[in-house]
Formats: C-alpha cells, structure tokens, sequence
C-alpha cells in the first residue's frame, strides 16, 4: 500500500488562494499538495480582478481567513503588480500574505512586488520541478506564522 506522507497532522489546513492564468501550473500545485499529504483549501483566480472579488467576498468561493495568496506576475486583465497595488488599498486585505509565483525573473518586477509587501518572489524555475518544494514551504510558513485577523471588504 502506497500512502502518502501527512505533514500537516493534527495543524490547521493550508488555506491558499492561486492567482494563476496558466491552468498547467495550477494543476501541478494542486498535485503538489496531493503527494506532499498537505490538507489544504485551493481556490483558484485566474487574474487580480477576480482574486480582488474573491477577496472581497464578492464571489464565491471565498477563502476562509486567514490565507496565503500565491500570485503570478504575467496575466491578463490585472497582471500581479497591478493586483498587489490595489490589494494593498484595501484596508481590510492590505496585511494578507502574497507569495509571488513567477516566470519573470526581471529585477524591476522583484522591487515593485517587494515594494508592494509581498513575503516572497518565488521563480517557477526553482520551485522545484513537482512543485512539491515550494509547497513543502508553503504549509510550514502557514504553521508557524501567527496570522492576523483579516476580514473581506464591506465595499
């Protein structure tokens, strides 16, 4: 019997929100989680118009709180710097924890995602093949961090 690995034992589950055009590397997180034995909730947004509505709770499903954002930088619509500046607006989702995700390893986009608060510029590239790495990282910064009270915009 081949069973997997259960890191997140008796912790509260990873609650990730994925702002990824590319339903390839959406699949490939979600594997991720799968074969790392991580209990987590994973909604997807396929651009920063749609994680801001998610956010907002003006769409459903909207992501229990607290949660980590994993954005990408290149997408349609509201590409991530443009989603990071006006989340960073919001009163009420400005402290939320934003992980970049990203094929784009120019040095401008890294200081205006850093400008824009994010907790960590993460290339696709070093992610590890299997994603599995970053996920690893992912669900032992989510139990050990103390998160705060976040609530979705009454707007």
């Amino acid at each position: 019997m081949n069973q997997r690995p259960n890191l997140s034992t008796a912790r509260a589950p990873l609650n990730l929100l994925m702002v990824e055009d590319d339903d390839g590397d959406v699949k490939a997180v979600r594997r991720a989680l799968y074969r790392a034995g991580i209990e987590a909730t994973m909604i997807r947004a396929v651009d920063g118009v749609e994680a801001l509505s998610i956010m907002r709770g003006r769409a459903r499903p909207h992501p229990s709180i607290p949660y980590i954002v994993l954005a990408d930088i290149q997408m349609p619509r509201m590409n991530g710097l443009e989603f990071l500046n006006e989340l960073r607006k919001d009163c009420s989702l400005k402290q939320v924890i934003v992980f970049v995700l990203t094929t784009s390893n120019n040095d401008q986009d890294k200081r205006e995602a850093y400008e824009a608060g994010i907790s960590g510029y993460i290339l696709k590239q070093s992610a590890g093949q299997d994603y599995r790495p970053l996920i690893e990282t992912l669900d032992r910064f989510w139990n050990i961090v103390s998160f705060p009270d976040v609530r979705p915009s009454e707007e």
